[in-house]
């Protein structure tokens, strides 16, 4: 493990988080208040080596198998929804699936990923959904990340997340979610609750691997 840790948790900022395992040569530490797992910040890829990463992602919107891993956070959180309403593919990737299955049922949605789709004038919007689709893990501040993202969806808008929970049934060491280098953030429920009781956001879906958020502070 690391000599110089972390001094606080990156999303709830509590101080001195506890050495949590260290899995060839990447540190991981774990926060008592909010439940989160995350790598040490000194060991993130860079952005060159994450880009790499990305783009050996296979995100193609044609692929049946992949439409149908999608719906499986799109299907609750547009459960519903008119297709009147307006969404956002937070962290849309190098193929960005979501804007173009939604756009084939009327759903009008906006991509954005800062390799990718880095417009930021998208973020100067409001939208009735945002979909954050294994984007979570990624995020080196999710603190900033789901206050900005909060603070585009309108009021009674729905956030939905898809991630990985960090299991219990086996080791974290041996978890196949961990092997990516650009995965360095880890939830399970009991973070997803602390998140949406500080935030003021309601639960309406929390089951492995989906949480839908309706936003009710905007």
């Amino acid at each position: 493990m690391c000599q110089n840790p972390p001094k606080a948790c990156i999303l709830c900022c509590y101080e001195d988080p506890s050495p949590f395992v260290s899995v060839k040569g990447r540190d991981y530490f774990h926060c008592e208040v909010c439940d989160l797992v995350f790598l040490h910040p000194s060991q993130r890829p860079n952005p060159e080596e994450e880009l790499k990463e990305y783009q050996q992602h296979n995100n193609d919107p044609c692929d049946p198998g992949y439409r149908r891993h999608l719906r499986k956070l799109t299907d609750p959180l547009l459960d519903g929804l008119p297709v009147s309403v307006k969404g956002l593919d937070f962290g849309a990737g190098p193929g960005p699936a979501i804007s173009a299955m939604l756009g084939e049922q009327g759903f009008e949605v906006a991509n954005y990923d800062p390799y990718f789709s880095p417009d930021k004038g998208v973020l100067l919007k409001r939208y009735d959904f945002i979909c954050c689709s294994e984007v979570a893990e990624h995020f080196y501040q999710p603190a900033e990340a789901f206050d900005l993202i909060g603070s585009l969806l309108a009021w009674g808008g729905r956030l939905g997340v898809m991630t990985q929970f960090r299991p219990k049934e086996i080791e974290f060491a041996d978890w196949y979610y961990i092997k990516q280098s650009s995965h360095v953030t880890f939830y399970n429920e009991t973070t997803f609750c602390w998140l949406a009781e500080t935030q003021g956001w309601s639960i309406k879906h929390l089951k492995d691997p989906i949480v839908i958020f309706e936003i009710l502070n905007s």
